[in-house]
């Protein structure tokens, strides 16, 4: 069985110098073309392949990308994480992926570990408690391309894909004021996360302008998984006061909610219409299918690494940062 060797290894079995090989292998210009093909065919004969973590502390970048997302299992970031490497691999880079679990300690060792491993660039959407960005200042501090998508860091001044989270919102809440629905509760997430008070905005503009009262014990904060949705209808069952509908913050606190009516036996959409956000794929195998609102996932990650690549390809952070704003729809479904 042939052993996997080095560059010294084949410069000694043709008695030349290690430099001699390693520019033979890049193709220089300065090497004899008997002297590459000789250390080509002997590097193809022994499975040589050049070390890159060593290429990256020459050349102090490598063509890795790192990609930080709170949950890998929620539909809405694996889409994204997908469009990433379909730009990024026809662009010959690799992502390495990493999830914060919506913690925020745990997402700044995925930064600082992303920082160690030399990567070209890192792509990124923040933690629901991810309240400071310094962890990501200093990504920019050594150089390194950073690009936000869907969450991002009001303090940190770097290009993000977003969607107009407030436009969207008062879309969804529209929706079902035009349904005839009037009590209408929010479940919304972490007071402090940015999409979560754009559509929070969006919530109270739409009520405002359908000239239906705000009733703040119809605001439930909580977090973003399906227990918070669930617990957040519990407690209105509680305190007895049911809306007539309901606008989740994000699918999977529509569906946390969802189990929670259908428990009680109330039934959707008669007795209470809901809402989601993200257009997961369980919002359409529910009984009755979800109304939602569809995020183009698969775009955001595409456009987010169009533009970080970009800025590795021209060696240059941009001195004024973009905002590509992607368009969402209402996806209209019998929970309403």
């Amino acid at each position: 069985m042939k052993q996997h060797i080095t560059i010294t290894d084949i410069a000694k079995k043709l008695g030349i110098s290690a430099s001699t090989v390693s520019r033979a292998l890049s193709d220089h210009p300065d090497i004899k073309t008997e002297t590459k093909k000789l250390v080509q065919d002997l590097a193809e004969e022994f499975y040589y392949k050049p070390n890159s973590i060593a290429q990256s502390l020459k050349n102090k970048r490598t063509t890795i990308i790192g990609v930080i997302v709170p949950e890998i299992k929620h539909d809405f970031f694996s889409s994204a994480i997908s469009g990433i490497e379909e730009v990024a691999y026809h662009s010959g880079f690799t992502i390495i992926v990493c999830q914060s679990n919506e913690d925020f300690e745990r997402e700044v060792i995925n930064t600082n570990s992303l920082i160690q491993q030399r990567v070209a660039g890192i792509a990124a959407s923040i933690s629901q408690n991810t309240k400071t960005g310094e962890h990501f200042q200093s990504v920019i501090n050594r150089g390194i391309p950073l690009v936000f998508f869907d969450r991002a860091c009001s303090d940190v001044a770097v290009s993000k894909v977003i969607i107009d989270d407030a436009k969207s919102a008062f879309d969804a809440v529209s929706h079902l004021t035009g349904k005839g629905y009037k009590k209408i509760a929010h479940f919304t997430g972490p007071e402090d996360l940015g999409i979560c008070k754009l559509r929070l905005q969006g919530y109270t503009e739409a009520l405002k302008a359908a000239n239906i009262p705000l009733q703040n014990n119809l605001i439930k904060y909580g977090g973003l998984h399906e227990t918070d949705g669930y617990n957040a209808m519990d407690s209105l069952l509680a305190e007895q006061n049911i809306p007539d509908a309901i606008f989740a913050v994000n699918d999977p606190v529509a569906v946390g909610a969802f189990q929670r009516i259908k428990e009680t036996g109330l039934k959707i959409p008669d007795d209470i219409g809901i809402v989601g956000f993200s257009n997961n794929k369980i919002t359409a195998l529910v009984d009755p299918p979800m109304t939602t609102v569809d995020q183009p996932s698969f775009e955001m990650g595409k456009r987010a690494a169009e533009i970080l690549i970009e800025m590795i390809e021209n060696e240059k952070i941009p001195a004024k940062p973009q905002t590509v704003v992607l368009e969402a729809k209402l996806i209209v479904r019998s929970s309403t």
